[in-house]
């Protein structure tokens, strides 16, 4: 699936040139948890480089049908595909880190 052009929403799978281009198969949630334990989230008071205490074993969320407003509106982008493959939460969430400089 090509971008959309520059008039609509850019697409979010697109990776940056430097990295390599992301399936267009793959858009969903990896459930590989970078989100829920690299960045901060002040909307759960949760720090940088902390897992969230929602974070069960398998790195899915155990409030997942009641969670919060901010994870409902998180949005999977080509950083999932980017970090999702690495083999432990650490891994990922310090890839993850990286790629946004933090």
């Amino acid at each position: 699936m090509p971008d959309l052009p520059a008039s609509g929403p850019p697409d979010l799978f697109a990776a940056p040139a430097e990295y390599p281009p992301r399936s267009v198969w793959r858009r969903d949630c990896t459930a590989c948890g970078a989100c829920c334990a690299a960045p901060d989230i002040a909307a759960l008071n949760k720090p940088l480089r902390v897992p969230c205490v929602n974070l069960g074993a398998g790195c899915l969320c155990v409030v997942y049908e009641a969670r919060p407003a901010v994870c409902r509106s998180y949005q999977p982008d080509w950083v999932c595909a980017e970090v999702a493959p690495l083999p432990t939460l650490d891994l990922r969430a310090a890839r993850f880190l990286e790629i946004y400089g933090l």
